[in-house]
């Protein structure tokens, strides 16, 4: 079976062109090719197949083999696939993905993608879209105690659940404990909190200033990454909801910068960043 492995911003994952390859069992294949001793190493398995609806239709699967809804980054380098392959030449590209069709616009220079805007479509709010088992209309600045520090934590879904934490030293996550890297330990205790019956990607946030912000990402189903752009998207949104950022801006991220900005105009999020196709290879399945 041929693949392809394509990164935004080190957000890693496996392709397949299932226009032409056919998987009998996604999630132990997922499993299989993320791991990073054994397989070749990602962050999960994206599968592209044809679409009735749109260019192409994105199947996207984590590192253990759950499920997942959208990926900012892995939709962006799909785009990059479809176009560079001749899989479609359409600009803007439609993608039909669990959270609904994706319109992306691609920058092409020298006839391949070098980088994508995603319009993420509008963000969701209410607990029981997020899911989130709270009885408010909106989680916004949830109090929550995190490594003897008072935090605050927003939900917000953008193709999938995000809590957005503010009031935690990045440093300090990045430091390791007696039981652990911080944020390994802080990440998946909030991940697996009873109040997110379908877990949930953590987030943590330094405000630099109102166009500027710091995070680190801790996704639900294949953990620390070096980039979510969907999380990015959700934290554009929570920084407008509590007033610490502005409708546009920059995100910084282990693995580089994203653009994010939620139009007044549509109430859309809109998410810009690079894709980058490393290599290609075959897997012995």
């Amino acid at each position: 079976m041929k693949f392809t492995k394509l990164h935004g911003l080190g957000n890693c994952y496996i392709y397949v062109n299932c226009f032409e390859e056919r998987v009998a069992d996604a999630a132990a294949l997922a499993r299989a090719v993320s791991d990073r001793n054994t397989g070749v190493g990602s962050d999960g398995l994206i599968l592209i197949c044809p679409s009735k609806t749109a260019d192409a239709r994105m199947e996207m699967y984590n590192v253990d083999g759950s499920r997942g809804q959208m990926c900012g980054n892995g939709v962006r380098c799909l785009a990059k696939y479809v176009y560079d392959h001749g899989l479609s030449r359409n600009n803007p590209l439609r993608i039909e993905t669990d959270a609904g069709i994706k319109t992306i616009d691609l920058n092409i220079e020298g006839g391949k993608v070098t980088s994508a805007c995603v319009d993420m479509g509008e963000p969701l709010l209410r607990p029981e879209d997020l899911p989130v088992k709270l009885t408010q209309e909106q989680m916004v600045d949830y109090a929550i105690e995190i490594l003897d520090h008072q935090a605050l934590m927003t939900c917000v879904s953008t193709g999938n659940p995000h809590a957005v934490i503010y009031g935690v030293p990045l440093k300090l996550l990045n430091d390791r404990g007696p039981a652990g890297w911080n944020l390994e330990i802080e990440g998946r205790r909030i991940e697996t909190a009873a109040i997110f019956p379908e877990r949930t990607n953590v987030h943590f946030v330094d405000v630099l200033h109102p166009g500027e912000v710091r995070m680190l990402t801790w996704e639900r189903g294949s953990g620390a990454t070096q980039a979510c752009g969907t999380g990015a998207s959700a934290v554009c949104v929570a920084g407008v909801l509590t007033r610490r950022s502005g409708r546009t801006i920059t995100a910084h991220l282990p693995g580089g910068d994203l653009a994010l900005e939620w139009r007044e105009s549509d109430n859309h999020v809109y998410m810009t960043g690079p894709a980058v196709e490393i290599f290609t290879g075959d897997w012995p399945e």
